[in-house]
């Protein structure tokens, strides 16, 4: 069998529904479905399948290539998420840009309000619900500032909380500006795993590109295949602020395996520390979420515009009359346009009108200042090092980023 999870829902009873397309063989009540959730393989049990047909859910024991179908019994598929045969997963494009905390009355434990986001991240990946333990804190990736107070809303309708979102947090993400050459080695005793990654800067708002320049004779398939499992595993934090890295081609160009003592695990710290070592070698850039944005207003106000415009960074087109009504529009940074809105409706007197649309990642306005505000600590970050280990008489010992190069094997 192979598929897709589209959707996840929750029926009445609180029952996980995921929603699939299958794309080959069949499935019936009773088989095992395998898929991958972050970084762990998981094998489940298909409980109940609903045939989806218009709007109406049949039950049914069998669904073959071509149903969309919903199943029980599948914990932990995400939407996009290929299953069984099918693997990958879709990227969807709704890219959110502001990260926000969830309060919440001191009466209603964390991990019961944990449990409600939990069901909503679920059905909407975007959201990225996040679990701060030390804080004991919710924080979520949103769009825009009207999320949040449509999510207030849900949240109350659905589990009868109210509840209330901090000051939103811009979600800013880094890339390098000069192609480099980053080598990672993992080998404490009995593991072995050696990494050499060219990482290069992408097209903006391209993402992570992976390729593969490595010869089978140098580096077997099935190591090769893994290294490019770590790489899109999960968001790579950058050295400025900790953000996630994007806008990069990482090419794997060479690797080593041990026939004895390559484990599980090993090339994941071996393409991590490749990877950060090779950030270390290069130059970063901070980036930030831009709107475009078109603004219409009465003639009286161009003024007031123009320079609130000027002071928001903005770029933007000349403004075009019609009438007695001018629009102007061009983009800006997010951070200092998500509340300018309320600021247009009240000196407009609500006669200004505003579209604020996402218009991707581009140079931080502001990257100096961000940086000392974020105060993120490269060596300090305990998911992340640019050292290498390497063992000599029956123990391991770190090798620092900038002296790796000369003691790797290939």
């Amino acid at each position: 069998f192979a598929g897709r999870a589209y959707k996840i829902r929750h029926d009445e009873q609180g029952a996980r529904l995921t929603y699939i397309k299958a794309t080959g063989g069949t499935l019936q009540v009773r088989d095992e479905i395998t898929y991958f959730s972050g970084t762990e393989t998981i094998t489940e049990k298909v409980t109940h399948i609903r045939l989806i047909n218009g709007g109406r859910a049949t039950p049914v024991d069998r669904v073959h290539a071509g149903d969309l179908f919903a199943v029980t019994g599948i914990s932990a598929a995400a939407a996009g998420v290929g299953l069984g045969a099918l693997s990958g997963r879709t990227v969807y494009e709704l890219v959110p840009t502001l990260k926000s905390k969830v309060e919440f009355e001191s009466s209603i434990h964390p991990k019961d309000m944990l449990r409600c986001f939990r069901l909503l991240d679920a059905e909407d990946p975007s959201l990225s619900v996040q679990w701060d333990e030390p804080a004991q804190a919710i924080h979520i990736h949103v769009m825009g500032i009207i999320q949040l107070e449509v999510l207030e809303r849900i949240v109350f309708e659905r589990f009868g909380y109210r509840i209330a979102f901090g000051e939103p947090e811009i979600l800013y993400k880094e890339t390098i500006t000069e192609a480099v050459v980053g080598s990672g080695h993992f080998e404490p005793l009995k593991h072995y795993a050696e990494v050499h990654l060219r990482l290069e800067p992408g097209e903006r708002n391209s993402g992570i590109v992976f390729a593969n320049a490595c010869h089978p004779d140098m580096l077997p398939v099935n190591y090769q295949h893994l290294v490019a499992q770590h790489v899109g595993e999960r968001d790579h934090h950058g050295l400025l602020t900790g953000s996630p890295v994007t806008d990069l081609k990482i090419t794997l160009l060479k690797g080593r395996a041990h026939n004895k003592h390559t484990h599980g695990g090993d090339f994941r710290e071996a393409t991590y520390r490749a990877l950060r070592q090779g950030l270390e070698k290069t130059t970063s850039l901070l980036l930030e979420p831009y709107y475009h944005f078109k603004v219409k207003v009465d003639a009286e106000f161009i003024g007031r515009l123009m320079s609130d415009l000027t002071q928001a960074k903005a770029s933007f087109d000349p403004p075009e009359t019609v009438g007695d009504k001018v629009t102007v529009t061009g983009s800006a940074p997010v951070s200092t346009m998500m509340k300018y809105g309320m600021e247009l409706a009240a000196y407009t007197k609500g006669r200004g009108a505003i579209s604020l649309v996402y218009g991707g990642y581009d140079r931080c306005h502001n990257e100096a200042e961000v940086i000392e505000r974020k105060g993120y600590d490269k060596n300090a970050d305990p998911e992340y090092s640019s050292s290498s280990i390497f063992c000599a008489k029956g123990s391991g010992y770190a090798v620092p980023w900038d002296e790796a190069d000369r003691h790797m094997h290939v």
